[in-house]
């Protein structure tokens, strides 16, 4: 069969099809009929890359997976080539190691760094182009990457994972102390521990012109999807999906970018383990009309030594998430230019090693560790979120890199508590910082926190409370270390209704106008303040409902228009 494969005819199998502007022809290449047994045990590897080189060969063409359960290893994809997954296909990983098995790692790093086997080889990818043009991958079939054969499934990640990979804590300085993340509270959620398991489903290197539809990609024992050093990236319609697992591999990330530009993902529904989008070096791009839900973060954004710039990401739901928007610096790259509209986020508390602590919207920047020059956050929009969520939101800038220029637009956040908060609630995670003492440390939770920022603008923010919350619930907005804050359109009132906190907390700043804002109705004390220079304006805000409006009352303030609380009410 194979010799009258030769056949320049058979072996293409050319389809001819006629239009109005013309004729084209397209090349197939049924992977059947290069030897594919499709019968869920047969290894068919070597018969889909034949047909993917024939394909090549040829000048371009389709590679055509009909209906069946393909059992494979690493397949190469090449310039011009389509692989194409008919509905009812399924191009299935190999749950033997040593089919993946290639040359010796040039680096011994950790295993989720690189994967390696036992004899130290490095584990290849189930598909990979590297080095092409014009790849594409389409239709409704599937690609599995056997994940649970890798898992050790009655284990989880615990303290000594976290020491390998540079990011433990000190749990002495955590709300909980020694019990913070201990199993007495539960291990539904907790990564899996693994051993040694092969790369990614795809992986796309270098490349140039890349569309990638329709398909489902699920059960990655790896990033899932990873794309590097890539131009013209298009991404649409696709299921990115663990939970055909079980939803707790560590490291699955849904679609890794890094170093990449000209990239567009629409249209897709991406439910992980680890983060659902996660961007590195990214220029150019869009993110919209998606579905988002992680273990970890729905979207993150750095960290890297390469910069993330000029993206808008919009139209998007995260749910389900224990982050939901997380950017963060902790090197040489700089997050700029970025629009963030539409978006329903909800977040909760997770079991086990997961970063993030329900937070719906994180940014932090954090030095480097050698003293050498670190990125920055800069020109960052926010505009109609709706998050329902157990933490609040946080900008954690630094003495060393101050974040700049981010606005909040038609915000709503409710901050509610969940079955783990009491043992899990109440700390910032900063994890990927330098110092231990800042990767995870007990703080109370205010509505939105923000420390070490210039230029940040408030508008149409309302923060809702939930029931029963703790005391470590705070402010409705806490901001120190800041210079020139705009408040306008506000509306919240601190976390507890008995005395505690603020509607908005102030300390150590310069330069506030807070106007057309709201006391909501149980407010203790709308603005506290201390440390504060260049003064005070307050403009046409409603303070009725507030029994103080300014804690301490003496304070260089500028005010005009302001309903006040009335006469009887207490002063500080």
């Amino acid at each position: 069969m194979m010799r009258q494969m030769d056949n320049p005819v058979l072996r293409v199998g050319a389809l001819l099809f006629v239009s109005g502007l013309g004729m084209a022809q397209t090349a197939r290449f049924d992977i059947v009929n290069y030897g594919a047994v499709g019968d869920g045990k047969t290894n068919d590897a070597a018969a889909i890359n034949r047909a993917v080189a024939a394909g090549a060969r040829a000048g371009g063409g389709m590679v055509v997976v009909p209906p069946g359960d393909y059992v494979s290893g690493p397949i190469t994809l090449l310039s011009n080539v389509t692989l194409h997954l008919e509905a009812g296909s399924t191009i299935r990983g190999s749950t033997r190691l040593e089919d993946y098995e290639a040359g010796p790692a040039q680096k011994q790093g950790p295993r989720d760094q690189q994967p390696i086997s036992e004899s130290g080889r490095i584990l290849l990818p189930l598909i990979t182009a590297t080095n092409a043009r014009n790849i594409t991958i389409t239709g409704r079939g599937v690609i599995d990457g056997s994940a649970m054969a890798f898992m050790k499934t009655d284990q989880v990640l615990d303290l000594a994972y976290a020491v390998t990979r540079g990011s433990n804590w000190i749990p002495k300085l955590t709300r909980q102390g020694e019990d913070f993340m201990s199993a007495k509270f539960g291990t539904q959620s907790s990564p899996f521990a693994f051993g040694p398991r092969p790369g990614n489903i795809i992986r796309i290197n270098n490349c140039d012109n890349v569309l990638i539809a329709g398909v489902t990609l699920q059960n990655s024992p790896y990033h899932t999807l990873s794309i590097a050093n890539t131009r013209n990236l298009d991404i649409r319609g696709i299921k990115i999906n663990s939970l055909a697992s079980d939803r707790r591999v560590p490291n699955d990330d849904g679609i890794n970018l890094s170093n990449s530009r000209f990239v567009h993902i629409s249209d897709s529904d991406i439910q992980t383990s680890d983060d659902s989008l996660a961007l590195n070096g990214v220029e150019n791009f869009t993110v919209t009309n998606c579905t988002l839900s992680s273990r970890d973060s729905g979207i993150r954004v750095g960290p890297g030594s390469n910069g993330i710039r000029n993206g808008t990401l919009s139209n998007l739901i995260i749910h389900t998430s224990t982050r939901g928007i997380l950017l963060n610096v902790r090197g040489s790259g700089t997050i700029e230019n970025l629009l963030f509209d539409n978006i329903v986020i909800q977040t909760q508390l997770s079991t086990g090693y997961w970063w993030g602590k329900g937070e719906p919207i994180h940014i932090s920047a954090l030095p480097r560790a050698d003293g050498t020059s670190s990125g920055a956050v800069r020109n960052v929009r926010f505009s109609n979120i709706l998050a329902d969520s157990e933490s609040g939101i946080v900008l954690y800038g630094t003495k060393e890199i101050v974040i700049r220029d981010v606005e909040f637009d038609r915000v709503k956040v409710k901050v509610r508590a969940g079955p783990l908060t009491a043992s899990l609630g109440g700390n910032f995670d900063l994890r990927g910082a330098n110092q231990p003492e800042l990767r995870i440390f007990k703080h109370d939770i205010p509505g939105i926190y923000c420390g070490y920022v210039d230029g940040l603008k408030i508008r149409n923010l309302e923060v809702e409370w939930g029931d029963k919350l703790p005391e470590f619930f705070s402010q409705g907005i806490e901001c120190e270390n800041f210079q020139d804050l705009e408040v306008e359109g506000y509306h919240a009132r601190q976390s507890q209704t008995d005395g505690k906190g603020s509607a908005i907390s102030l300390s150590n700043g310069s330069g506030v106008v807070i106007r057309n804002s709201v006391a909501a109705e149980g407010t203790e004390t709308f603005l506290t303040h201390t440390g504060i220079t260049g003064g005070i304006i307050l403009v046409n805000n409603d303070l009725s409902r507030a029994k103080v409006a300014i804690s301490p009352a003496k304070a260089e303030l500028t005010q005009s228009g302001n309903i006040m609380p009335p006469s009887g009410a207490r002063k500080r």
